[in-house]
This record gives C-alpha cells, structure tokens and sequence, in this order.
C-alpha cells in the first residue's frame, strides 16, 4: 500500500510564496514520474508541472517561471514552491506519482491566494 500526504498549503497574499511538499510512503519499489495538479470547484482537475526520476521538468504555461518543482528521491517526497502567487492559483492541489505497477494520489491541501 502506498500512502502521499501532501502539507503547505495555506492562506497567502497575492505575490507571496508557498513551498508545498509530498511525501511517498508504503511499500515503494521505485517512483518514476511525480506530479502536481490542481482543482477548483467546478471544474477538471489541472495538470500543474511534473519531474521525471532524473529531474526533468514541465510546467503548464500559466505557472511558468513562478513555480518550481523538485524532489528528494531518498526521502520519496516531492516539493512545489510556488511564488508571485496570483488569486487564480486557489485551489486544492495534489501530488501525484507513477511507480512501475501504478499511480497513486494524495488527499489534496489547499491553496488560497487571497488579500
């Protein structure tokens, strides 16, 4: 059974930060591809940025430059620091990972970016 638990969401100002993290636990073989999506109510889930098991990165366009995304392969965890946050990044965001068998998410933290 594999366990994400995501934690550092919050209540922010518009332009301030954010440093999200997620961390893998269970019984873990190997993580591949590790990613972060986002959701407001009413609408699909969004695909934010990923990280491949060698670092490769992407980011959808509307958080290019403003969010990075990294990752601690030892510690099976997963980070988004988000910066020159705007009102239109609120929402639930999750962290999300690929292994050789399967994906798996976590249960969401919160994001609201608010003055």
């Amino acid at each position: 059974q594999v366990q994400l638990v995501e934690s550092g969401g919050g209540l922010v100002q518009p332009g301030g930060s954010l440093r999200l993290s997620c961390v893998a636990s269970g019984t873990i073989f190997r993580i591949n591809a590790m990613h972060w999506y986002r959701q407001t109510p009413g609408k699909q889930r969004e695909w934010v940025a990923v990280i491949t098991r060698s670092g490769g990165t992407n980011y959808v366009d509307s958080v290019k430059g403003r969010f990075t995304i990294s990752r601690d392969n030892v510690k099976n965890t997963v980070y988004l620091q988000m910066s020159s946050l705007r009102p239109e990044d609120t929402a639930v965001y999750y962290c999300s990972i690929y292994t050789d068998y399967d994906q798996y998410w976590g249960q969401g933290t919160q994001v609201t970016v608010s003055s």
